[in-house]
Parts: structure tokens; C-alpha cells; sequence
């Protein structure tokens, strides 16, 4: 039931009812994701995150462990929201709820506001990075790249069953079978603290300039070229409406060399991993969307546990946005488009790793 009816308005008010909010108004924000609703809290400055699904396909309860992890470990990079209280979940709310500090600020404009995301991506990414030990419940596979390989062929279970044309489907598993290849050389980034949602649509930019990472659900340990993919790939970007925008390689370029100079001396030596890791993400991207286009047309989970792409939990707008968007991003046009900008970036990665020119010659 959407959360505009009265009825939940008022069980989820009873689930407020032991906390500092408790005689809040709840004001229904809008429908703008597929993972969580909002609620602002009264003017306190406080919203709840209401999770309609764990993306990393979590128990409720391991869920909202999760998600507070990810805020309490960004939180010392101050560009991040800060989190108040996790509510267990109940007969209101099935998979609980979070509150969270309200940023009130604007979309991202592109490409002008990409130094300013390329900042606080830096500021998170210089976090120290916990002994292994100390990383839980955070993911932190001993081989990133690989767990990313891993995670890509899942999602590319649904690319025959998407109803791709051959062309797209083909121009796709090349690019997976480049990945593959990637995976034998023995180098590695740094690993950090990584957002992994780092696309434009998921900061707002306030009064200052700053820009403020507001979603954090499948924050990892891993390597920060994935967030600088994320911030300017052409899924990315023209994701979000609020903030769509196509980049030229210059400002791609422009948005790199911004991270380098912000994250200090270690910055210059991850340039030989931007592409490989960029063709990585837009590989976990375009297969989301087919995984997206396959799933998303069952009913909702029964029991609220783990991943759940229904539409039945978006608004009927959500819904013909993603779709659309969803469609876009797996047209032969737009796999030609992805090819064409990482042989022409390739160019001003040309100091990227040695693999990385024999892979393209190979697998062409």
C-alpha cells in the first residue's frame, strides 16, 4: 500500500512511538528509488529511510546492520548524512527503518558540479582502511575484482531472457569475456572505502557548494575507480532526471584528474586502473538493467526478505522512468556508444596497465 494512505502513515507513527519523533507529522517525499522510501520527519530536520528491499539480498535485520555500517563509516569523510537511530523492523515496517539527517539541497548539475563530487568521493576514499579484521559487516572480498567478475556474470544469467537485440547481447558478452581476461594479471588497486552508488542522481549540493552522498546501502571495501565510473559513466549520468546530463571525454577526464589531485599521492598511481574498472562497472550496470528487465515484473516478496525489483513497490512514474532508461541502456546503439568511449579514453589511459592494450587487441 503506497505510503500516502493513511493507514500506514499511522501503524508507522506507532513505530515512532518510543523515540524523540514520536508526535511527528510524517510528510511523504517523493518516489525516487527502487530501494527505499522516505519520510520527513516535521521540520526537525530528520527523515526516515524506509528500506523496500535489501539490494545486497540481506535479511532485515542483517539489512539495517548493513546500512547503519555504511553510514557510521563514511560519516568522518563529513560529506555523508549523519544517522540518529535504526528502527527494528515490525508489523509497519517489515524491514525496519532508518533515521537519518535531512540534507536540503539541489540535484547535481553536470558537468559543472563534478569537481565538487569528485571531492567527496576523495574525502571518503582517504579514510583509513579498518584492519581486515575490523571490516564486517561491510563486504571485503580478499580480490575485489574478482567478487566484481562474480557479480557481473550473475546479473548476465538474465541478458538471454531480456529480450536484447544480437547485436546488443553480443557487444555485451565481449565485454565480459575482456573482464575475464583481466582477472589473470596479478596487479591490483588500492582498495578503500567505496560508496559503489556513486552515480550523480544520489548527491544534492548544498547552500556551500558541498556535495553530500546520500545513499550508502551497498558501501563496500573495494576499489575507488568503481565510484569514479559510477560518478560519470553515460548510465550515470543520464540516469536521474533531476541531474541527467551527457559528459564528453573532457569532462570524463576533467572529473579524473579532480579525484587525482584530491586524494593525494596515491592518486596518480591508480591511473592505470580507470578503464579496466570503468568497463567493469558499466558491465555490472547494462547487466543490472537486464536483470531489471527480467525480475521486475513479479509480484511483491511474501515474507519483505532480500532482493525485490517489483514494481509494485514504485510509483507507476518510478516505474516508466526505469523502464525507459532500463531499455535505453541495452539498445545496440548505446552498447556501440560504451565501446566507442573506452577505445577513445583508452588513449588518455594510455600509461593504464600492460594487459589492458593486448585484452583490446585480443578481444576486438
Amino acid at each position: 500500500m503506497p505510503l500516502t494512505q493513511p493507514a500506514p502513515l499511522l501503524a508507522i507513527q506507532a513505530s515512532l512511538a518510543a523515540t524523540p519523533w514520536a508526535d511527528e507529522p510524517l510528510v511523504p517525499m517523493e518516489d525516487s528509488g527502487l530501494a527505499h522510501a522516505h519520510l520527513r520527519l516535521g521540520e526537525t530536520g530528520w527523515l526516515l529511510r524506509i528500506p523496500k528491499q535489501s539490494q545486497m539480498g540481506l535479511e532485515p535485520e542483517a539489512h539495517l546492520a548493513y546500512e547503519s555500517a555504511c553510514f557510521s563509516r563514511a560519516g568522518p569523510s563529513g560529506v555523508t548524512p549523519a544517522m540518529a537511530k535504526s528502527l527494528p523492523p515490525d508489523t509497519a515496517l517489515p524491514r525496519g527503518a532508518l533515521v537519518v539527517r535531512a540534507i536540503d539541497g539541489r540535484s547535481a548539475t553536470l558537468p559543472d558540479d563534478l569537481p565538487t563530487l569528485m571531492r567527496s568521493l576523495a574525502a571518503i576514499h582517504r579514510l583509513p582502511l579498518p584492519a581486515a579484521a575490523e571490516r564486517a559487516p561491510l563486504l571485503a572480498p580478499h580480490d575485489p575484482l574478482a567478487s566484481m567478475y562474480h557479480e557481473v556474470l550473475d546479473q548476465a544469467r538474465y541478458l538471454a531472457d531480456a529480450g536484447l537485440a544480437p547485436e546488443a547481447e553480443q557487444g555485451i558478452r565481449r565485454e565480459l569475456a575482456r573482464f575475464s581476461a583481466s582477472l589473470e594479471t596479478t596487479q591490483r588497486p588500492e582498495q578503500r572505502l567505496i560508496t559503489f552508488d556513486s552515480h550523480p542522481g544520489n548527491f544534492l549540493i548544498d547552500v556551500d557548494g558541498q556535495a553530500w552522498m546520500v545513499d550508502l546501502e551497498k558501501a563496500r571495501y573495494s576499489y575507488p575507480g568503481f565510484d569514479l565510473a559510477h560518478a560519470t559513466l553515460y548510465t550515470s549520468t543520464t540516469w536521474d532526471i533531476n541531474s541527467h546530463a551527457v559528459l564528453d571525454n573532457d569532462a570524463i577526464l576533467a572529473a579524473y584528474a579532480t579525484w587525482e589531485r584530491e586524494i593525494g599521492e596515491t592518486g596518480r598511481s591508480q591511473r592505470p586502473w580507470h578503464l579496466p574498472l570503468r568497463r567493469a562497472m558499466w558491465l555490472w550496470s547494462v547487466t543490472w538493467c537486464a536483470k531489471w528487465q527480467v525480475t521486475s515484473g513479479a509480484p511483491p516478496l511474501r515474507n519483505a526478505r532480500g532482493q525485490d525489483w517489483s514494481r509494485q513497490h514504485n510509483s507507476e512514474a518510478l516505474n516508466a522512468h526505469v523502464q525507459e532508461r532500463v531499455a535505453h541502456y541495452l539498445s545496440p546503439p548505446v552498447v556501440r556508444r560504451m565501446g566507442k568511449e573506452f577505445r577513445s579514453l583508452a588513449a588518455a589511459f594510455a600509461d593504464g596497465l600492460d594487459t589492458e592494450t593486448q585484452l583490446t587487441d585480443d578481444l576486438e
